[in-house]
């Protein structure tokens, strides 16, 4: 499917060496006032080529909107957005015309239609984010309405991760550093494994971690469109992502019961809270006013400069070689692609969330 959400719902198109991309979005409601440089500002967070750490693909990644908008204002109908490719390289991919690339799309790809995009994956390049990346930067806007803030940030690379609980952070320094992790001391560790990484010409992955804040109770669907399976859903949706939990995650099977419950609490103002928040803000699938907060692994990225072995679309023994331009760690540039994702998610349970009482 290239559709996404259910009241809030975008449908992507294009491909990574194809003229461009693009997005429609149906069901944003009329009135919104559109900030095209916050939605450019989140597109150059995602575009590749913006530091030593990533892809030297120079895309500019400009929107281009088409529809949708009147006087600065959404119009209540259908936003169209279109990103125009500009620097891709198809020639550096013939040497895989007929070859599948090991970890990568190419065979299930060519299983599922008899016929390929083999420049760069086609629609299973990760370049087909950029299309999210546009449309979570209008659903950031209409969060914003609801006073509801999304903090995603690099959390580990390899083995080295950040010992501070997301509560001790400043999550307003993520962008502070290209790896876009707000623990700087671990940044500067981070960064210097990748660039490690890169040189050897292999590639690492590591864990994106996200802090949802301002999320009113009430959120999401008692069974099937849990808040938490939604979320899960959307992240594992992006590209390279092997992992998703949240709250106390896998962590919280080593607890016993009594050790993992969070217990309410009436605060001074006569909201009811909890204590602790191993639930990670969500409780049978409903948002209980708490931070959110989830974690999200990113593999290694599957390309890299060795060659190895594969086979060819006749079953043949074949050696594939690493050309292109490619990222050694997809997580810096993974951070708003994950924005993005929970943007979309919650402002389709906020348009949902209206039509639960009377």
């Amino acid at each position: 499917m290239n559709t996404f959400g259910t009241l809030f719902r975008i449908t992507t198109f294009g491909e990574s060496h194809g003229r461009g991309l693009g997005v429609t979005i149906d069901g944003c409601p009329a009135g919104l006032p559109l900030d095209v440089e916050a939605i450019q500002h989140e597109m150059a967070r995602r575009r590749p080529g913006q530091s030593r750490l990533v892809t030297q693909r120079k895309e500019g990644d400009t929107v281009e909107i088409l529809s949708g908008t009147f006087e600065g204002r959404t119009t209540g109908t259908p936003i169209g957005m279109v990103i125009y490719n500009q620097d891709q390289r198809s020639k550096d991919y013939s040497h895989i015309y007929d070859k599948y690339r090991p970890s990568h799309a190419d065979y299930t790809f060519a299983v599922k239609y008899g016929h390929r995009d083999y420049r760069g994956g086609g629609r299973s390049s990760a370049r087909e984010t950029a299309a999210r990346v546009a449309a979570g930067a209008v659903a950031k806007q209409l969060l914003a309405h609801f006073g509801i803030s999304i903090y995603s940030y690099v959390d580990q690379v390899g083995s080295i991760a950040t010992d501070l609980p997301h509560e001790e952070l400043n999550l307003d320094q993520i962008d502070s550093n290209d790896v876009r992790c707000p623990d700087p001391a671990t940044a500067a560790e981070m960064e210097q494994e990748i660039l490690t990484v890169r040189k050897a010409g292999d590639t690492i992955g590591g864990i994106v971690k996200c802090v949802i804040r301002g999320v009113p109770p009430g959120w999401g669907e008692p069974v099937f469109d849990k808040l938490h399976a939604d979320l899960g859903k959307a992240i594992l949706s992006i590209n390279a992502c092997k992992g998703f939990d949240y709250g106390s995650g896998f962590a919280g099977v080593t607890l016993r019961g009594s050790a993992h419950n969070d217990a309410f609490y009436t605060d001074v103002d006569g909201r009811v809270r909890t204590r602790t928040n191993r639930s990670g803000g969500i409780q049978g699938g409903i948002s209980n006013g708490e931070d959110i907060y989830f974690r999200a692994a990113f593999k290694p990225v599957a390309t890299i400069v060795s060659d190895q072995e594969s086979v060819n679309e006749a079953g043949e023994a074949v050696t594939v070689v690493g050309k292109g331009r490619h990222d050694p760690c997809v997580l810096p540039r993974a951070v708003p692609i994950v924005d993005a994702m929970v943007a979309l998610v919650l402002s389709d349970h906020a348009l949902r969330a209206r039509g639960n009482k009377l």
